[in-house]
């Protein structure tokens, strides 16, 4: 139903680009900014189409549900820069996406459902990922900081964002270069263990709390780079771990 929130009108020339925003209230969930949306559907005209949270994504203008999407409002027409690159203003040619975090946000979960959200948003319109998605700080730099703040909160940064959503993306990973290593290590802190790929932006197989012992059976140096440190441990079943907070206890 058309309101200040949604126009009902298309986006036209259709999908040039994504928008990557973060809410700017942290703690507050894709639900919870949904439900804000529409209870002041009428009272404010500030939109955006997906808010992805720990949970998953919620619509709030159709982008998903809808062919061609609604146009939403969510960067202001006087700033020149999405013009200058991309030849048509957010507003009338841009996806915005929205990235929850903050407490009570599993940061690494939320992280990977945003990843995954702009993947499957560039494939379905035809989108290079390295060109074709924008951070609303890079639009309006004197007055937005987002989605880098969010990401920053959650320990990523958006040149980071950008080479996940570009890996995500690839049809087949390459592999792993690992090597054979049997080892027994014990986390000083809670650890996620990820499917598939040492990186954070992999889908969580299971997390596991601080003193936990866990078994390796490889470990590679080429995986996501954290602090300072590449190494990742690959168990029996798979998963690959961060050596971070592990103290070997073999």
């Amino acid at each position: 139903m058309p309101s200040r929130r949604r126009s009902g009108r298309p986006l036209e020339p259709g999908v040039r680009f994504i928008v990557a925003h973060d809410t700017g209230n942290p703690g507050s969930t894709a639900f919870q900014n949904a439900r804000y949306y529409a209870s002041t559907a009428n009272a404010e005209s500030t939109s955006a189409h997906l808010f992805v949270d720990h949970d998953g994504a919620v619509e709030c203008v159709p982008c998903v549900s809808a062919s061609p999407p609604e146009k939403a409002w969510h960067v202001r027409y006087d700033v020149p820069k999405d013009d200058a690159l991309f030849g048509v203003n957010a507003n009338d040619a841009a996806i915005a996406v929205e990235y929850c975090y903050g407490a009570g946000i599993d940061a690494d979960r939320a992280y990977a459902n945003y990843v995954a959200v702009l993947a499957w948003l560039c494939r379905t319109y035809g989108l290079n990922a390295a060109v074709q998605i924008v951070g609303h700080f890079v639009l309006d730099p004197g007055r937005r900081t987002d989605p880098a703040t969010g990401l920053a909160r959650s320990g990523r940064t958006y040149e980071q964002l950008l080479r996940d959503v570009a890996a995500a993306m690839a049809p087949v990973p390459e592999p792993v270069r690992d090597t054979p290593q049997n080892a027994r290590f014990r986390t000083s802190t809670r650890l996620n263990l990820r499917r598939r790929r040492p990186s954070r932006s992999a889908e969580i197989e299971r997390a596991v709390a601080a003193g936990t012992e866990l078994s390796s059976v490889a470990f590679t140096d080429d995986g996501e780079n954290i602090n300072g440190i590449a190494r990742w441990y690959r168990d029996a079943a798979g998963s690959w771990f961060w050596s971070g907070p592990l103290e070997r206890i073999d």
